[in-house]
């Protein structure tokens, strides 16, 4: 029986079976990259919700595994050097793409394409889209001062354009279906939950459209974006 008691955040999130992934998240964009990733991957994992409430995410279980206190973070029992604990969405999707030698391509210049646009959504896309949210639907939207909710309203206006002028004549952001999808289209999609499609122009656009419904209906995205049940 793998050992996992090194690790303080299965004292409170115990596992089942400490032989496979240990996931720990909450179904947003973040939370559902990795999810939706470990059924491409055809990894066994086993999930466990993490709200984002302060007497989860604070504690101090889930900061032993992630200092930053954000989900999603993972125990893999079977690293490289044995067990080893990651956080950080986009270093778990590299991570799980190099172990298992999937959707980061098959060159070295095709996994520096793949990894650009991961950076993308890490540093713009997902905070900007993020803090649109904030501004538009939740405690930002009381704010009278219009400035903050123009400034990120206009530049996830720019981003979705970059993601919409890459899309053209692909499916895929960068060559084959990629961890730069599984970054990406979640984070598009979460349009719909702050209530900013028609705000940002989003059904005139192009290809972002058609592709997040593409990007959705894979089985293992369809899938992935509801893991761990929020329920």
């Amino acid at each position: 029986m793998t050992e996992l008691s090194a690790f303080p955040v299965t004292e409170r999130w115990p596992a089942k079976d400490p032989s496979i992934i240990q996931l720990y998240s909450y179904p947003t964009p973040n939370g559902v990259k990795v999810s939706i990733a470990l059924e491409e991957m055809e990894l066994a994992y086993e999930p466990h919700l993490v709200t984002l409430s302060d007497t989860d995410v604070k504690s101090e279980a889930f900061l032993s595994l992630n200092p930053n206190n954000k989900i999603p973070a993972i125990i893999d029992p079977n690293g490289p050097d044995g067990p080893v604990g990651i956080f950080e969405s986009g270093a778990i999707l590299l991570y799980l793409a190099e172990k298992t030698g999937k959707f980061l391509g098959t060159t070295a210049s095709d996994k520096a394409h793949v990894t650009q646009w991961l950076m993308f959504q890490m540093g713009g896309l997902g905070p900007m889209l993020g803090q649109l949210g904030y501004f538009t639907k939740f405690a930002g939207a009381e704010i009278e001062d219009p400035r903050p909710r123009t400034r990120f309203k206009d530049e996830a206006i720019r981003l979705l354009a970059v993601v919409d002028k890459q899309l053209d004549g692909r499916d895929w952001i960068v060559g084959d279906y990629s961890i730069a999808d599984m970054a990406i289209a979640p984070w598009i999609n979460a349009l719909e939950f702050y209530g900013t499609k028609d705000l940002l122009g989003y059904h005139d656009l192009k290809n972002v459209p058609a592709y997040v419904d593409r990007f959705f209906a894979r089985p293992a995205a369809a899938k992935g974006r509801g893991i761990p049940d929020p329920s």
